[in-house]
């Protein structure tokens, strides 16, 4: 669909689903596999023997402009946007995010957990780029 609505195949997204599948297994600790680079790195973290990881942070880009997905969040009364997400969920081509802030402790992780979802359709989005893996607090 990215950029022709008249095309209708599931299997467009399947390699940024497969993608995202690997993240929330890894997330919820259910996958260890060969050594990869990148958002398909088997292990959460700098190396497999450490285990204080829990996210892997991922920004989205559309497909037809290739510009950044930016969404609006509320978290204790403020108000934000963020390009910084966790996968939660995926089903078919349809993920499941949540949107993470900057924390505004640099002592601390590096990103917080709102209570702000969304669900976005992987066929509109041309390009997934991992951040470094991190510890989020109240996931």
């Amino acid at each position: 669909m990215c950029c022709n609505e008249n095309q209708n195949n599931n299997n467009e997204c399947s390699c940024l689903s497969d993608i995202i599948r690997l993240i929330i297994k890894l997330q919820n600790k259910k996958e260890q596999l060969q050594n990869f680079e990148g958002c398909d790195k088997p292990f959460l973290g700098p190396c497999p023997s450490v285990s204080c990881f829990n996210t892997r942070p991922v920004q989205f880009y559309t497909c037809c402009s290739g510009s950044l997905w930016t969404l609006p969040y509320m978290m204790n009364g403020t108000t934000g946007n963020s390009s910084v997400f966790r996968v939660e969920d995926i089903n078919d081509c349809c993920c499941t995010c949540r949107i993470l802030a900057l924390n505004t402790d640099p002592s601390e992780s590096t990103y917080v957990a709102t209570d702000s979802f969304f669900t976005i359709n992987l066929n509109c989005v041309g390009a997934i780029k991992c951040l470094d893996d991190t510890y989020v607090p109240c996931i």
